[in-house]
């Protein structure tokens, strides 16, 4: 990460992980908690007062949910980085705040390395999943069957969903970045989707990741 200070904005209606939160964050270099909020109306507050880069946004809360409030941000707020901060694992849950825009999922129960990773990857254009949201609860099976993958196209699907670049995915599966680009435009077609977050979101629906 840059010398340049994060600000952070945590919104939660518990004050225990809000307590939590300062206290680990007032440990993490160049990070610096902009401000707390209990609810959307006084998140929303917060960010009109003072510069934020990361919110974190607790899930389920009282009014609006952290999902609707993701929706909200991202469009009054696009440059701010939202990550979803919950004690629930069902993948229905990460699906939605990535069609929201968010960038990334943290459970509550993530310790200082973790958050501080997660922050270093969103601020880096990157998308963060925590370690454990592979034990997600697996949605119920939907009517229609996910399309049919070869084993390329489930391993870019992978990479993708955890934020990596085309120029990274190539390097990595030492191919073209040109070849990821067509990969990844043969599984928008194949999802029927138009964009990244509406294609992680399908392909978690399936159960795919």
């Amino acid at each position: 990460m840059e010398n340049t200070t994060v600000n952070i904005l945590v919104v939660d209606d518990h004050s225990m992980v809000i307590e939590g939160m300062k206290a680990i964050l007032s440990t993490i270099p160049s990070i610096a908690l902009a401000a707390t909020a209990t609810n959307a109306f006084e998140a929303i507050a917060a960010l009109r007062n003072c510069p934020v880069d990361v919110a974190f946004l607790d899930i389920n809360m009282p009014d609006i949910s952290g999902i609707e409030l993701c929706a909200k941000i991202k469009k009054e707020f696009p440059a701010v980085h939202v990550l979803g901060l919950s004690t629930f694992k069902q993948r229905s849950y990460v699906s939605q705040m990535i069609a929201n825009g968010a960038s990334g999922y943290l459970l509550k129960s993530a310790g200082k390395e973790e958050i501080e990773e997660a922050i270093q990857a969103v601020t880096s254009g990157k998308m963060f999943f925590s370690i454990n949201i592979n034990s997600t609860t697996p949605e119920p099976p939907s009517d229609d069957a996910p399309p049919t993958l070869t084993r390329r196209e489930k391993e870019i699907l992978i990479l993708i969903a955890e934020g990596i670049t085309n120029n990274e995915i190539a390097a990595k599966l030492f191919i073209s970045p040109y070849t990821v680009d067509t990969h990844r435009k043969n599984l928008l077609s194949k999802f029927e989707v138009s964009n990244t977050a509406l294609l992680i979101k399908k392909a978690a629906g399936y159960g795919l990741l």
